[in-house]
């Protein structure tokens, strides 16, 4: 049986900027690789896939399909937040990184897997899912909203705890998830999440009344989730 590799990196603490400079690279490279191979059968590249662990300082991101308005605060309100703002080029609307949140990167080769976009986002909630299952948490979709919800079914108290956003380009993905494990959720306070007005966020550690979760714990399952829903090997 052929297992899929994925090479897997955990990155600890990082500037947004850096990581997003890093993905770019992986991403170029794994796209011109297939271009190659496309036009050269005979002289195929191997395209290999990465997964990427991180946490940002305070950082705010708006996707291409984004609204500006949903950022809440001024130059100088994000100086006092002592927090940073940048487009990129994800889909998506505004969202928020920072400490205590455990980012995941995905950059893959979707046609090694399965080349559907909407199974992709599953696949990457599923993962969460059964996370924060090990915590005692019910975690659930939202038919009109990609993430992950705590008590999704009940409009008012729906709250999202995982928040996802992804580009592909020749079926090679990009960016990832957020998952509030330990995270300071004021810093929410200071956008429109996801461009959700009637909807909050939650944490693991607000889910289980305050108590500091151990990050490398809540690493470990993402790694082992990861390889059971993708069916591939994660290897240093």
């Amino acid at each position: 049986m052929n297992i899929k590799k994925v090479h897997f990196q955990d990155l600890g603490i990082i500037d947004y900027q850096a990581a997003y400079d890093l993905q770019g690279l992986l991403f170029s490279k794994k796209v011109d690789a297939k271009l190659h191979n496309r036009t050269n059968p005979t002289q195929t590249l191997t395209i290999e896939n990465n997964l990427l662990f991180c946490e940002h300082p305070h950082v705010y991101t708006l996707g291409k399909s984004g609204k500006i308005e949903h950022l809440l605060l001024s130059k100088e309100g994000l100086e006092l937040a002592k927090a940073t703002f940048i487009h990129i080029d994800r889909g998506g609307d505004i969202t928020y990184h920072g400490y205590g949140q455990l980012v995941g990167y995905p950059i893959l080769d979707l046609e090694q897997f399965e080349p559907d976009i909407i199974r992709y986002m599953t696949a990457l909630e599923e993962v969460i899912i059964k996370t924060i299952a090990h915590y005692g948490l019910i975690g659930t979709r939202l038919d009109d909203n990609r993430g992950v919800w705590i008590d999704a079914k009940h409009h008012a108290k729906a709250r999202k705890i995982a928040a996802f956003g992804v580009k592909t380009s020749r079926w090679i993905s990009k960016h990832g998830w957020g998952l509030n494990v330990n995270t300071n959720l004021t810093y929410f306070n200071n956008i429109i999440p996801c461009g959700l007005t009637d909807k909050g966020v939650t944490s693991i550690q607000k889910e289980l009344d305050g108590q500091t979760i151990d990050l490398q714990d809540v690493k470990k399952w993402l790694r082992y989730h990861f390889e059971e829903v993708f069916d591939c090997q994660l290897q240093l």
